[in-house]
């Protein structure tokens, strides 16, 4: 099986940058799409930004111009780069993979447990 792994949350003001990874591991045989959602208090979970095994991006009209997403395929590794931080931008941001593992070779789905973000004075 695959997991995910994320790091990097914590507090942080508003109009300040973080930067979330989220590494796999495990039986990997292929990762393909790779991606970010996020649930805040009382809300649904909800895209954030996702990026293609060719690097094609999309991103929530919400974050547009503010967060970056990247990957590095040597290390199976996502990345969120946030910038200019909100209040709203406060939630559990959740990593999301699309791969296929050695045990089975079945495209599956799979999560991280999340990292909370904090954005307030």
């Amino acid at each position: 099986q695959v997991q995910l792994v994320e790091s990097g949350g914590g507090l942080v003001q508003p109009g300040g940058s973080l930067r979330l990874s989220c590494a796999a591991s495990g039986s990997i045989y292929r990762i393909n799409a790779m991606g970010w959602y996020r649930q805040a208090p009382g809300k649904e979970r909800e895209l954030v930004a996702v990026i293609g095994s060719g690097d094609s991006t999309n991103y929530a009209d919400s974050v547009k111009g503010r967060i970056t997403i990247s990957r590095d395929n040597a290390k199976n590794t996502v990345y969120l780069q946030m910038n200019s931080l909100k209040v709203e931008d406060t939630a559990i941001y959740y990593c999301n993979a699309d791969a296929l593992s050695r045990t089975d070779y079945a495209p599956k789905n799979y999560w991280g447990k999340g990292t909370l973000v904090t954005v307030s004075s």
